[in-house]
């Protein structure tokens, strides 16, 4: 009998991680909400880290499975970037996926929004039903829309 392969993770950066505004971090590329999925614990540290040295709220690091998260992007109408350990950019769009943009968006009301956007999409988003460990996972998720 074939072993089923585990699962990929990746490291994704959120903010008020377990809270009841817990959110994803992402950035904007030619009108595309892209969050990035990195292969390697120390790249989402360091770009975590750039953030901060920006006065951007702090992220904390999370492990997620690469196919849920893929899936939750689809569906919030996100692209999940993988960004492979050891990643080389070639363009200045590629940049930003090891460095974040020198001016940010203003974040200074990111709760108040997203508690209005997760209001009107997590019900279309994250439906409910099946397997209780998914439903757990989806519950996290829904706090990152």
């Amino acid at each position: 009998m074939p072993e089923t392969p585990s699962p990929v993770r990746v490291h994704v950066l959120l903010y008020d991680t377990g809270g009841d505004q817990e959110g994803i971090h992402s950035i904007e590329l030619a009108g595309r909400t892209v969050v990035l999925l990195f292969e390697d614990p120390d790249d989402a540290e360091r770009y975590a880290g750039l953030l901060e040295a920006q006065d951007f709220p702090v992220p904390t690091v999370e492990v997620l499975d690469r196919q849920e998260i893929e899936i939750f992007c689809s569906e919030a109408g996100y692209e999940a970037r993988f960004v492979p350990a050891g990643f080389l950019p070639r363009s200045d769009e590629e940049r930003l996926l090891i460095a974040p943009p020198e001016r940010n968006m203003d974040v200074s009301q990111w709760q108040e929004q997203l508690a209005a956007d997760a209001a009107s999409t997590a019900a279309e988003a994250l439906p409910s039903g099946g397997d209780p460990e998914l439903e757990a996972f989806r519950r996290r998720l829904e706090g990152l829309l």
